[in-house]
């Protein structure tokens, strides 16, 4: 699972400005609900509930919000950077500015895994991250993130 096949430049944010937690997976369910034709309120619920379970800031300042969508035909993937860190309730309880958003069909099984941990894997890595960081266009961070995927192939 490439990385190429979950985000589209179309789904990268450059310089997405909230405040909270649950104002980020606001906009990211607008955008998600954008790219995906699915009701913006129904990808917002799949998001809360799945925090609920235990957050998805997953440390580093990084946050993997992810959940199962009926009606999705494949695995869409969001990738925002903030333009100022938000409390996400992380396992490391640092601020989160990196979050790489997952959303799958209800029916995903292993696919659904395999590309959560493909992102965690491309976002485990601090040089990758730090350049992620270093930029506010989204085409460089679309270039970032998918040309990463031949240097950390699953």
């Amino acid at each position: 699972m490439d990385i190429v096949e979950l985000i589209q430049p179309e789904g990268v944010i450059a310089k997405l400005r909230v405040t909270s937690k649950k104002q980020a997976l606001q906009e990211l369910a607008k955008r998600a609900a954008e790219l995906t034709e699915q009701p913006e309120r129904a990808i917002f619920e799949v998001l809360v509930e799945r925090e609920r379970l235990g957050t998805t800031g997953v440390g580093n300042g990084i946050a993997i919000p992810h959940g199962k969508l009926p009606g999705l035909d494949r695995l869409h993937g969001l990738f925002a950077r903030l333009e100022k860190p938000v409390d996400f309730d992380a396992i490391d309880e640092q601020p989160v500015d990196l979050i790489c958003l997952l959303l799958a069909p209800e029916t995903a099984g292993a696919d659904h895994l395999k590309a959560l941990a493909r992102v965690s894997r491309l976002l485990r890595d601090p040089a990758i991250c730090e350049k992620l960081r270093g930029t506010d266009k989204s085409d460089a961070i679309y270039a970032l993130l998918t040309e990463s995927t031949t240097s950390h192939a699953a």
